[in-house]
């Protein structure tokens, strides 16, 4: 680990970054690897790391259209957590949330990892129930949870509107294990662990086609900046799924999105952990800054646009004010947009393509952020063994077929009606 004296710091900090060294090597691309991955994003960088250093497999590109960490990867809200009910999702979110907490020490890299909790609120008996078989669901799972009354939540969060006649807090299901992470010191850390272990990372290099031999088997990319040839080919380029694979004509299920996240101006400390609102779509937390930093549904119709349109930020808005009316005085000073690929059930895939040579990591809604460690090390298994990671084995891209859907209420295409 190398180390610097306070001076040696305070030279670097006030020099302008005249001696600051690049995090990560920005590799020129060589004409053949043996794994390329499309995608410089918090998936593709972790599963880069996770080949070589758990599979020992280096001779990798990733492969990224335009600078690192410039996608999805710096367009969410930070959220990291596995509460998670349903068989097919738990083991997979609660492997991540491990590889969250392991993180910092494993990248030598300040990720800035803090489990600060986060609470989800329920409004009515009915949701209690479905709060306390999911919590027990968890638990059954290794995944800690509680389940809050109404007073534990007011000791916990007294500035929330417990008076509201539409929308009473009856209490909450808490993870403590859940909060938040910087999605930018994310990106770097893994892009300089495995620039660090002999993986080229390739910035201003747009994937346009793919090779493929006489039977048909992708064998490589068309670039850009030329052609890279590879005997295997991993997708981990979030909203643009489908764009991508139907360069290979693979048409796939899931539908592209624009999802909104908003920060307001500083405040002081306010905010404890995560908190999200159970009568609509509301989720809020706050940055080391003191910006609160939300968000809610995707926008309703289908784009590749990273912005979102106006009635999105109403509804996002009215959600905060209908749990916490003092967010009403705070001002909103920035919002953006990025682009999410839904699938039809709301679950994420890993898996083999129907194409030889390609593979999947596709369709992770609302849960992207949060399962970037484990994306990782599951897609990195897939591609280093060619077998589908324990965990991530219902993610199969046949499921739609075969009717084995993984429909986790609220994380699909369609928006989240408690």
């Amino acid at each position: 680990m190398q180390r610097y004296s306070i001076f040696s710091l305070a030279r670097r900090a006030l020099s302008g970054h005249r001696h600051w060294k690049p995090t990560w090597r920005d590799a020129a691309p060589r004409s053949s690897y043996d794994i390329i991955i499309v995608g410089g994003g918090g998936h593709g960088l972790a599963t880069a790391y996770y080949l070589a250093k758990v599979h020992g497999i280096t001779n990798i590109a990733v492969v990224e259209k335009g600078w690192i960490g410039g996608g999805n990867a710096g367009r969410n809200t930070t959220i990291i957590r596995s509460n998670y009910g349903l068989d097919g999702n738990a083991p997979f979110y609660e492997l991540s949330m491990k590889l969250w907490e392991g993180m910092e020490q494993d990248l030598n890299y300040n990720t800035m990892v803090s489990q600060r909790g986060v609470l989800n609120l329920y409004h009515s008996d009915a949701q209690r129930d479905a709060f306390v078989r999911r919590g027990n669901a968890m638990r059954l799972h290794g995944i800690d949870a509680e389940l809050l009354d109404r007073e534990e939540v007011r000791a916990m969060a007294p500035f929330l509107n417990f008076d509201n006649a539409r929308f009473p807090i009856q209490g909450g299901l808490l993870q403590r294990r859940g909060g938040t992470a910087r999605h930018d010191a994310v990106v770097w850390g893994y892009a300089r662990a495995a620039s660090d272990r002999g993986v080229d990372i390739i910035q201003n290099c747009e994937v346009t086609g793919f090779v493929r031999d006489a039977r048909g088997r992708i064998t490589g990319v068309e670039t850009t900046r030329g052609t890279i040839l590879a005997p295997k080919v991993g997708l981990a380029v979030a909203g643009h799924s489908s764009h991508v694979a139907a360069m290979a004509g693979l048409r796939l299920p899931i539908e592209s999105h624009v999802l909104q996240a908003f920060v307001s101006e500083a405040l002081k400390p306010v905010i404890p952990g995560v908190i999200t609102f159970g009568a609509g779509h509301f989720y809020v937390s706050q940055s080391d800054k003191g910006g609160l930093v939300f968000g809610g549904d995707i926008d309703g119709y289908n784009s590749y646009a990273a912005r979102g349109n106006l009635p999105v930020v109403q509804d996002v808005c009215e959600g905060g004010m209908a749990i916490m009316p003092m967010i009403g005085r705070a001002r909103l000073l920035r919002s953006w947009g990025g682009v999410v690929d839904m699938s039809m059930d709301g679950s994420p895939i890993i898996d083999h393509s129907p194409i030889d040579g390609l593979y999947l990591n596709a369709g992770w809604c609302y849960g992207g952020f949060k399962a970037t460690p484990g994306s990782g090390w599951c897609f990195a298994h897939l591609l280093a063994t060619d077998q589908m990671h324990e965990a991530a084995s219902a993610y199969r891209l046949d499921r739609f077929a075969s009717g084995r859907v993984i429909d986790e209420k609220g994380q699909g295409a369609q928006p989240n009606l408690h």
